[in-house]
């Protein structure tokens, strides 16, 4: 991989975060470019990755030999003909990161010869510890979706799916995801506020047990039921604890959650799919 051109149509926190850790990880800035509308996004780059930029999209792809999509799903329509006029051939890889743009849909524009990769990473890649899910289609070569798996683990796991239906799924679970636990720890640490403690202890107490637990199931091996067993001693609080929010319902009220979310990406994405059909 260190030897292909690599070149990003958008240059907004993804792309950064993307070659930031690529070039973290020993990939040569020389051999990375940037395109966006945005001279001052892109000398911000310049300056601090020492990569080429161009504002203009057919320039940046010309010479690449894997093509990252990273703008918003409503500029894809805009952009995707005009990369792929500029290709010439159709043995580069494109990847897009733009949530809700189908593979039937980036096939349209690109042709159906065309190695083509859909990446779903959430926002944590924002602190290089995304979770994102790709799905590649037949043209895909052993080599290139290596390649591809590569550039998205420089801002964390990565993971591969055979059924692109189950990227709504995907978008409920870990793209919606980050909120989910951000909603947990709200209303966490505002419970521990009523309970007496000052704000800045609650907080932090909140933010360091999270990440305190996720760091434990990261690194234990086992399954999350297990250690929730493990942590919970018969008659003890967490016992109080876990029995309430069970009466409360809490496993059936994070499932409807989540098939809410996946219903919802399904309807977006048929939306963007009729609009650039």
């Amino acid at each position: 991989m260190k030897q292909h051109t690599i070149a990003f149509i958008g240059a907004g926190n993804m792309a950064r975060n993307l070659i930031g850790g690529l070039i973290s990880d020993g990939y040569q800035p020389a051999l990375i470019i940037a395109a966006d509308p945005d001279r001052i996004r892109l000398q911000d780059l310049e300056n601090e990755f020492s990569i080429r930029t161009g504002m203009h999209n057919t320039s940046a792809v010309e010479s690449a030999d894997i093509v990252v999509i990273a703008v918003k799903p409503q500029v894809v329509e805009r952009v995707a003909p005009e990369i792929a006029a500029a290709f010439g051939r159709t043995d580069r890889l494109v990847m897009s990161i733009a949530a809700g743009i189908r593979m039937a849909t980036l096939s349209r524009w690109f042709g159906q010869g065309t190695p083509l990769v859909r990446a779903m990473p959430n926002i944590p890649a924002l602190v290089q510890s995304a979770a994102t899910v790709l799905y590649a289609n037949p043209a895909v070569s052993a080599e290139q979706r290596d390649i591809a798996e590569s550039i998205m683990r420089a801002v964390g796991l990565t993971l591969w799916i055979d059924d692109e239906t189950l990227m709504d799924a995907v978008t409920a679970l870990s793209g919606s995801g980050p909120a989910y636990f951000f909603l947990v720890m709200e209303v966490l640490e505002q419970a521990g506020r009523k309970l007496g403690l000052p704000p800045e202890t609650a907080r932090l107490l909140t933010l360091q047990t999270a990440f305190g637990a996720a760091k434990m199931a990261l690194e234990s091996g086992v399954d999350s039921a297990t250690l929730r067993a493990q942590v919970t001693s018969p008659g003890g609080t967490t016992e109080r604890a876990l029995g309430t929010l069970r009466e409360g319902g809490i496993e059936d009220l994070f499932e409807r959650a989540l098939k809410a979310a996946r219903d919802r990406s399904i309807e977006l994405s048929e939306k963007l799919g009729d609009h650039h059909g």
